[in-house]
């Protein structure tokens, strides 16, 4: 047994960010594993810290070196190679070693085990009718009871047993004791799909769905492990494709991991895999409860399922014998992180993968801009569905210029082309999507007199206008009443600019007041299933209209929306993002994806102020190639990724000229690394005020750099790092590192 263990400390702190030795002591010599959260002494207090090393080796005076004083107890072991994936994310994008431990557990505690218990007779039926005579002398009627039940039954449920018979525990144990009854206990897991019925699966793959699936497998029969990307447009069978890699996979005893953007997702996508696998589907997300998540995470590390379906965190599921990761819709932004490690799903689970000798299928039908460069370039490997499944045609796609709906007087939200065919589609009983990329009643308020913006004190944002008469900063949740008059100068002229969900819909249930209409955004699914009951209400057409922002365009499948309306398209068009126009493009194709899925023909109305601009062309085509090659042009001449990778350095502290200073003497010292670069080869912007310069009344300033290679960036993330650690003045100050942001600080 060894005697040392090496302790990552569960302080997220620069300086702490290495292992301190312990001793063993013997009476935990047996029990414990790497990857254990264990009670240290530290200093004069004590913490916690991670297992992640056992050695027999001391690399200190043993004398000197204290011992771990227990094993938390209600903490989840970290499986030992989760650990060595930990310390790749520490490395390629920052934090502590802690922190990336932390991140790698999909479930933060242990919960009790659910029991279902059975009471067995134990005895002869002979020997038991004469016990049963005994306690009827005896006047134990309470075992008799018990006894004469399982006489004419043989088993009985525990709940059956302390319910209707009304004998406690106590007397069943005591029987079991004796040896009259056996007490027969097994796991029952809480189950967060049990409502599910499977329908079975009979569907067959076409020709180009098949061809994907052998050339995945042709490899990973070989031995190859590879990454691929799936590019196929809206409504080609993707979802097929990963079913029947998966089901190759299961059938030689591994595990796949599928990862879903959204947990708006989960149901209908949770719904394919049941019909086709059954209860051997698992599923992780934030919405189950604390008991749900840590069964699934029981049954995948006992290998009592074979799927596990979640967003970012289920990439950790700890799966014995991992054979597949499916990352579908890969172009999301909800892959990448906000908080540290700033980690992508993406390249973290290409990882994963090479560690357990598994595939990566990426699958989309608006492949990021990175995917597809590096599938263009040969890291990965493309494979197309140009067709949907059935031939069913792609709907037809008009744009209308809300410039001249101005023009014409039309001053309402639904243009004159979307209100006339919502009118059509109403009439003849099919169902309608309308769109929008914003939630709550409005951006912000401001006065039309002098131009005031009523702001968050305490962050440098507007506040959001929400109903009930509040404003709310959506940064740190401050909340005041919304003014009648204006705080600048008094005018009563100030209100807010009503674009969001709930505006909308009240405009179209006073359009169309004999429709039926649903909402689904952020506000209307804040309970455990308010995702699942709305999807499921529309599914079942009990509502004509749905309203919704992005959770609705993406990967649903409803065969009676024949119209999908997009309003105001180009809102995330002009937002201060070198990625603003790839988004753009990829939410007007997934949304005019949802039109035409079933029998009957589709169509599409994306309304903009800026009809002319490329991503809004392409989408309307669903054309990627062509939007590919001109947004690349534009990253090719600004040395954005992918062409280039860029590296943000936050700083942050609650003292203004604090950040200032601090943000300005770690630029000078990256500077000075890359003076040592080939000059064209590295670039340095900042220190500038981020994207919001102060939240919480914490200050922010960011560096960016940009560079040719990813590990060149990776080196000066280091040597940022060594130079704050090794720097008194910067313990005030927060650094974070993101690599390629999506977003930004």
């Amino acid at each position: 047994m060894a005697q040392f263990a090496n302790i990552i400390v569960d302080i997220s702190q620069e300086k702490l960010d290495k292992t301190f030795q312990y001793r063993v002591p013997p009476r935990l010599e047996k029990r414990l594993e790497i990857g254990m959260q264990v009670y240290i002494p530290f200093g004069n207090r004590r913490l916690t810290g991670y297992v992640i090393e056992l050695t027999d080796t001391a690399e200190y005076d043993i004398a000197k070196l204290k011992e771990i004083q227990g094993i938390v107890s209600e903490s989840i072991p970290i499986e030992s190679h989760l650990i060595a994936l930990a310390g790749w994310m520490r490395q390629n994008y920052g934090g502590t070693m802690n922190q990336a431990l932390k991140t790698v557990i999909p479930v933060k505690e242990k919960k009790k085990v659910q029991e279902h218990k059975r009471v067995r007779l134990a005895m002869h039926p002979v020997e038991a009718k004469s016990e049963l005579a005994e306690l009827i002398r005896k006047h134990s009627t309470a075992r008799a009871r018990l006894l004469e039940e399982l006489l004419k039954e043989q088993e009985l449920e525990w709940e059956v047993i302390t319910g209707k018979l009304g004998v406690s525990g106590s007397v069943i144990r005591a029987m079991e004791e004796l040896g009259i009854v056996r007490v027969v206990a097994e796991t029952k897991y809480r189950n967060p799909i049990k409502n599910l019925k499977q329908k079975g699966y009979d569907i067959t793959l076409n020709e180009e769905q098949q061809q994907a699936v052998d050339a995945v497998l042709a490899d990973y029969d070989a031995g190859v492990c590879g990454t691929y990307l799936v590019k196929g447009v809206t409504g080609s069978g993707k979802t097929e494709v990963y079913m029947e890699l998966i089901a190759h996979v299961v059938a030689q005893k591994r595990q796949a991991i599928v990862l879903i953007p959204e947990i708006a997702l989960t149901y209908q996508t949770v719904m394919r895999f049941y019909n086709r696998f059954g209860d051997r589907v698992s599923i992780l997300n934030s919405r189950m409860s604390a008991g749900e998540r840590y069964d699934q995470f029981l049954r995948a590390k006992n290998g009592e399922t074979d799927i596990v379906i979640g967003p970012r965190s289920a990439l950790f599921a700890p799966f014995p014998d991992l054979g597949l990761i499916i990352i579908d819709e890969e172009h999301e932004t909800s892959y990448k992180s906000e908080t540290v490690p700033r980690y992508h799903a993406r390249e973290t689970a290409i990882e994963r993968a090479k560690m357990a000798e598994a595939s990566v299928v990426l699958g989309s039908a608006t492949p990021s801009v990175d995917s597809f460069y590096k599938a263009k370039s040969g890291e990965y490997r493309l494979l197309e569905l140009k067709q949907r499944v059935r031939e069913k045609p792609l709907p037809a796609c008009e744009v209308v210029d809300l410039r001249e709906e101005l023009k014409r007087g039309n001053r309402s939200i639904l243009s004159d082309r979307l209100t006339e065919l919502m009118e059509d589609r109403l009439a003849k009983g099919q169902q309608i999507m309308l769109f929008i990329n914003r939630r709550g009643l409005s951006g912000f308020v401001s006065c039309r007199a002098c131009g005031h913006v009523i702001k968050c004190p305490h962050c440098d944002v507007s506040l959001s206008q929400h109903s009930g008469a509040k404003m709310i900063c959506h940064y740190c949740g401050y909340e005041q009443p919304e003014p009648a008059v204006c705080p600048s100068c008094g005018s009563k002229h100030i209100s807010g600019f009503r674009a969001g969900t709930q505006k909308i819909e009240l405009v179209v249930r006073q359009r169309f007041p004999q429709a039926r209409v649903l909402r689904m955004d952020t506000d209307t699914t804040r309970n455990k299933e308010g995702h699942e009951q709305i999807l499921s209400a529309f599914a079942n057409q009990e509502a004509d209209i749905l309203i919704g922002t992005q959770m609705i365009v993406k990967g649903h499948d409803f065969p009676q929306v024949t119209l999908v309306g997009v309003l105001a398209a180009d809102l995330s068009l002009h937002v201060s993002d070198y990625r603003a126009s790839e988004r753009t493009f990829q939410l007007l194709t997934q949304a005019a994806g949802r039109a035409g899925r079933g029998q009957l023909p589709g169509a599409v109305v994306i309304q903009t102020y800026d009809p002319g601009h490329y991503s809004i062309e392409n989408a309307k085509m669903q054309d990627y190639e062509s939007f590919y090659c001109q947004e690349m042009e534009y990253r090719s001449i600004l040395c954005y990724p992918p062409v280039w990778n860029m590296l943000s350095v936050l700083c942050a502290s609650k003292t203004e000229e604090e950040v200032s200073q601090g943000a300005k003497r770690l630029a000078e010292q990256m500077e000075e690394y890359i003076d040592l670069h080939p000059k064209g080869k590295m670039y340095l912007f900042g220190p500038t005020d981020a994207a919001v310069a102060k939240v919480n009344d914490v200050y922010r300033k960011v560096i960016y750099i940009k560079a040719k290679d990813y590990q060149t960036l990776v080196e000066a993330k280091d040597g940022a790092e060594r130079f704050v650690r090794g720097n008194g003045d910067y313990k005030d100050i927060a650094i974070q590192f993101d690599f390629n942001p999506v977003g930004g600080f």
